[in-house]
């Protein structure tokens, strides 16, 4: 099973506003521009801003909330499908020790039991981690819807007609003026919203 980080950055890479969550159990990562503007710029001089998606993931405590879930999940899911193959694995040694002393019949019975249990527990794998994956897309789709209905909204309150996003480890923009940065500012409005919710 691949790990929470590295199945979850798949998942957002592909998001135009999510950008990535590769930021989210590390220090961001640095901006494109040397500080970040919390002021956002008046829409009449610059239609177009953007958001730095690491630092946004990285701040974001709702971002934060669905990974550290996420990454529980996996932790339990990957100790559930070891303790099962520990238990199998068992099971096998358990079994060459006493076929020696077993009748034909007895090794022939145990070893299609033996057969079976292992084509269950592949299953139960494969079933665990099409789950996992099923909840990391369904978190991630919610994560992106509430970051885009924020961002038109904002925009629409903002006068801005247009929000793009950057990330270094997804770069679309390779360079943005500070005062196009939000960032600051959306984290902030992002942030006091999920602090209202959770209420």
């Amino acid at each position: 099973m691949k790990t929470t980080n590295s199945i979850f950055t798949k998942v957002i890479l592909g998001l135009a506003i999510a950008g990535t969550f590769a930021a989210c159990n590390s220090k961001p990562a640095s901006t494109a521009t040397t500080a970040v503007n919390t002021t956002p710029p008046p829409a009449d001089k610059n239609p177009i801003v953007y958001v730095n998606s690491d630092t946004l993931y990285a701040k974001y405590e709702y971002a934060k909330d669905v990974n550290k879930i996420l990454s529980d999940k996996g932790k339990t899911a990957q100790g559930d499908a070891t303790s099962k193959e520990q238990a199998f694995q068992r099971e096998v040694a358990d079994y060459q020790k006493a076929m020696t002393t077993m009748s034909a019949d007895q090794r022939q019975t145990t070893e299609q039991r033996l057969g079976r249990e292992k084509q269950e527990l592949q299953q139960y794998e494969q079933n665990a981690g099409a789950q996992y994956q099923n909840e990391q897309s369904t978190q991630a789709r919610k994560l992106y819807d509430k970051i885009a209905d924020f961002c038109k909204a904002y925009a629409n309150e903002k006068g801005y007609k247009m929000i793009l996003t950057y990330s270094k480890t997804n770069p679309t923009v390779l360079y943005g003026d500070a005062t196009l940065d939000v960032t600051g500012d959306v984290v902030k409005r992002l942030n006091d919203a999920y602090a209202k919710e959770k209420k």
